[in-house]
C-alpha cells in the first residue's frame, strides 16, 4: 500500500555494528510458527552461528536503517518529549498515547536534520497506548512501510528508533538491535535497549518494515513493550477522526475521576487487571496485572462496562474500596482516585 522515498544513504561502521550483534545474541527457546512474508534466514537460527550469519544481519540493517531514521521524530510537548515515525507522504505519524497527550493537542515534530514542524495530535486507543499524529503543513515526507500482513515472529532480529533523552542533532536517532522474546494479543516484547525519549518510537523487522512503536519500557530488557501495527490497523478509521477509543491508563479523558488501569471482563464476574499505568491510582495502591476485581465499596461489579460506569460517579480524591482475588487469595485494596 505505501511506497518509500528515496533517500541518501548511511552507513554504520561494521565493527561497531558486529560488537553489538554479539552482546544481543542470546539463546531462545520454541518458536512460534512461521508466517507469510519474507522472512530473512537469520530468524531461522536460536542464535548465529558463524560470521556470515553476523555479517547477513549486518547488512539488513545497513540497507533499511536510512528509511527508518529518516522517517523518525522527535515529538516536542513543551515541557517532555517523545518519538514518533512518519508512515504516510502527507505527514501522517504513528506514536504511543502518552506521547500524544490526547486529541486535538499542539505540538512540535523535529525531523532527524533539526526541521522542526507544527503537527497536532489526532485519535488515540486508551486501553493499548496507540495514537496518531498529523503535520500540520502540506509537503513531501519521508515514511515507512507498514508490516500490514502482521508477519513478525517470536525469536525475529528487530531494530528499535528513538530520540532517547530528546532530541540532538548531532547524536541522531538511536539505534538499537535484539529480538522479538515475547507476543500477545494487544503487545509485543523485544530486549532492545530503550531509555526515556524513545516512547512512540518504531520497532523495525530486519526488512525495514514497521511492525511496533515503543510504548513501555521495563526493568529489564525482556519486558520493553511495544504497542503491535496490527492494534493501529484495527483502529485506524477512527484515529483518523479523532476519536478517544475506550477508556485505560495511559491517556484520560479530562474532568473526572479515574483509577489507571485497563481491564476485560471475568467469566464469573468482575474484572481482570490488563494493564496498571505507571505511576497511577491504582499502581500506588498496589493493583498488579492479573489481579480479579469483583467487588468496589462492598457492591459486586458485574462487568468492565459496570466498572467503568461506578468510576465515573466518583470524584477525583474519592476513596474506594475494592475486594480483589490474587493468586486465589481474597484482599481488600483502598485506592484514592486521582484526576483526568
Amino acid at each position: 500500500m505505501m511506497k518509500h522515498l528515496p533517500h541518501s544513504d548511511r552507513h554504520l561502521g561494521r565493527s561497531a555494528v558486529l560488537f553489538t550483534l554479539l552482546f544481543a545474541v542470546c539463546s531462545l527457546g520454541s518458536r512460534a510458527g512461521e508466517k507469510e512474508g519474507n522472512r530473512p534466514y537469520f530468524n531461522q537460527k536460536e542464535v548465529p552461528e558463524n560470521i556470515r550469519d553476523l555479517k547477513k544481519i549486518q547488512e539488513a540493517l545497513q540497507k533499511s536503517l536510512p528509511r527508518s531514521r529518516s522517517a523518525t521524530v522527535s515529538i516536542d510537548l513543551g515541557g517532555g518529549s517523545g518519538s514518533g515515525v512518519i508512515v504516510s507522504e502527507k505527514g501522517l505519524i504513528l506514536t504511543a498515547a502518552h506521547v500524544s497527550g490526547g486529541v486535538g493537542k499542539k505540538m512540535t515534530v523535529i525531523m532527524e536534520d533539526g526541521t522542526k514542524h507544527k503537527a497536532t495530535s489526532q485519535g488515540l486507543v486508551a486501553a493499548t497506548d496507540a495514537a496518531m499524529v498529523k503535520i500540520d503543513e502540506e509537503g513531501a515526507y519521508p515514511y515507512v512501510e507498514l508490516d500490514e500482513k502482521d508477519t513478525a515472529s517470536l525469536g525475529d532480529w528487530v531494530y528499535a528508533l528513538g530520540h532517547s533523552g530528546g532530541f540532538e542533532k548531532e547524536r541522531g536517532v538511536g539505534v538499537r538491535i535484539g529480538r522479538l522474546v515475547r507476543m500477545a494479543d494487544e503487545t509485543i516484547n523485544s530486549d532492545c535497549n530503550l531509555i526515556g525519549g524513545d516512547s512512540g518510537g518504531p520497532l523495525f523487522d530486519m526488512n525495514g518494515r514497521l511492525i511496533g512503536i515503543h510504548s513501555r519500557v521495563g526493568a529489564t530488557l525482556e519486558q520493553n513493550m511495544h504497542v503491535p501495527v496490527r492494534e493501529f490497523l484495527a483502529n485506524w478509521d477512527e484515529m483518523l477522526g479523532n476519536e478517544f477509543i475506550g477508556e485505560g491508563p495511559f491517556v484520560q479523558k479530562g474532568g473526572s475521576a479515574f483509577m489507571g488501569v485497563a481491564t476485560e471482563d471475568r467469566e464469573e464476574g468482575g474484572v481482570i487487571v490488563k494493564t496498571v499505568g505507571e505511576e497511577t491510582p491504582a499502581a500506588m495502591a498496589g493493583l498488579k496485572e492479573g489481579d480479579a476485581i469483583v467487588e468496589m465499596n462492598d457492591g459486586k461489579i458485574e462487568n468492565g462496562k459496570h466498572f467503568s460506569a461506578l468510576i465515573k460517579e466518583c470524584k477525583p480524591g474519592d476513596k474506594v474500596k475494592l475486594k480483589i482475588l490474587r493468586d486465589d487469595e481474597e484482599m481488600e485494596i483502598e485506592v484514592e482516585l486521582g484526576e483526568k
